[in-house]
């Protein structure tokens, strides 16, 4: 039995080739996984089950620049422009300016896409749709192609740097559970995006099992998705499943044998997570490599309640580990409170050091400010 996740092997078809060695799979097959793989298909799919998300159109190829900025200059809303192909996270320019400017920004971001191969073949077809205004907040699903079950919800930083400033990244950062998204609203979504999409998906012949990631934004219309990702989700997974009590390994079994809706209700533990993500120097443009990590052993020694997750990382010869990536650490911190572990995965930051370094310092505060 085999969990998948990343998503440019499940999009070119990795869960359907074990699946057909006769292995159990979680994971999404080719054709499911096109709901992150093309967001020019996740957008109609949207648009076809009535699942709540912002007004759009689609343009591909280099003939249809003129329309996609014709449609740019009439739209009566702010535009962002997202490369429906998969770009590693950095597919989707959001203006910072409003009214002209931003409409400057996202008709630049159209020319780089289409017409100088700024994302490559993934952004010969681009989506421009309406800019939303609200809290985001993230949720995974776990599938079994006619049923699910949701996760704790828990809210990304995409900014680049504080106060949501700077390019969109990756992720600098998250923290869980997110109180904005109320029980009530958790029960929204699930009925309102969650569940059509598992329908959809069976109705359309292309029943989807695995992690759905729904990416959501709380307007004054209420949730409306931003996208979907069709696996665990960095840096969420880092703050979502540390706090889950439940058997993941079950949860797992029951998605790819098709009897979630056996299982009992998911448990978690008390408390909050809190996960600062520490970046190369230049990220998320150009970044150095090779630079010399110090203070990990500190922190494993001392500090039992925080957890130091390595994505870009390279252990040494001699031992030593030193950055090779552009976001290198996920430092999560479980406490009682996400006051407290605010606080605590901050101190192991203090802890960790090397030559350009770069995190947001205000990762958690959205929960703090009055609802």
């Amino acid at each position: 039995q085999l969990g998948c996740g990343m998503e440019a092997p499940l999009v070119d078809g990795i869960a359907d080739a074990l699946t057909a060695a006769g292995l159990s799979v979680f994971g999404p097959s080719k054709a499911a996984a096109q709901l992150e793989g093309s967001k020019a298909f996740c957008k109609a799919f949207m648009d076809r089950h009535k699942v709540p998300t912002a007004a759009f159109q689609t343009f591909k190829g280099k003939e249809a620049l003129p329309a996609a900025l014709k449609f740019i200059d009439e739209s009566p809303f702010d535009c962002v422009v997202k490369a429906s192909g998969l770009a590693a996270g950095k597919g989707v320019i959001v203006p910072t300016g409003t009214g002209a400017a931003a409409k400057d920004e996202a008709k630049k971001a159209v020319h780089e896409c289409m017409e100088s191969g700024l994302f490559g073949a993934a952004g010969e077809e681009v989506v421009i749709e309406e800019k939303l205004v609200g809290p985001e907040v993230s949720v995974f699903a776990f599938c079994d192609g006619k049923t699910f079950i949701t996760l704790a919800p828990s809210q990304d930083h995409k900014r680049a740097y504080d106060n949501d400033e700077g390019p969109n990244t990756g992720g600098m950062g998250a923290y869980a559970p997110a109180p904005v998204c109320t029980p009530e609203i958790l029960e929204e979504i699930e009925q309102k995006v969650i569940k059509p999409t598992v329908d959809g998906m069976a109705a359309e012949g292309t029943p989807f099992v695995g992690v759905l990631f729904a990416g959501l934004m709380l307007t004054a219309r209420g949730p409306l998705t931003l996208e979907f990702n069709v696996r665990l989700g960095d840096p969420e997974t880092q703050v979502v499943l540390p706090l889950l009590k439940s058997d993941l390994y079950e949860i797992l079994e029951a998605g790819a044998s098709g009897s979630i809706s056996s299982l009992p209700p998911v448990s978690y533990s008390d408390g909050a997570a809190v996960c600062v993500v520490l970046a190369s120097g230049g990220y998320p443009g150009s970044y150095p490599k090779g630079k010399k990590i110090f203070g990990l052993e500190e922190v494993a020694g001392s500090m039992h309640d925080v957890v130091v997750f390595h994505a870009g990382t390279k252990k040494e010869e001699d031992g030593s580990c030193v950055t090779s990536g552009g976001r290198v650490l996920g430092v999560t911190a479980l406490c009682d409170t996400l006051l407290a572990a605010k606080s605590r995965a901050y101190d192991a930051v203090k802890k960790i050091q090397w030559e350009g370094v770069q995190f947001r310092s205000d990762i958690a505060e959205k929960a703090f400010v009055p609802l």
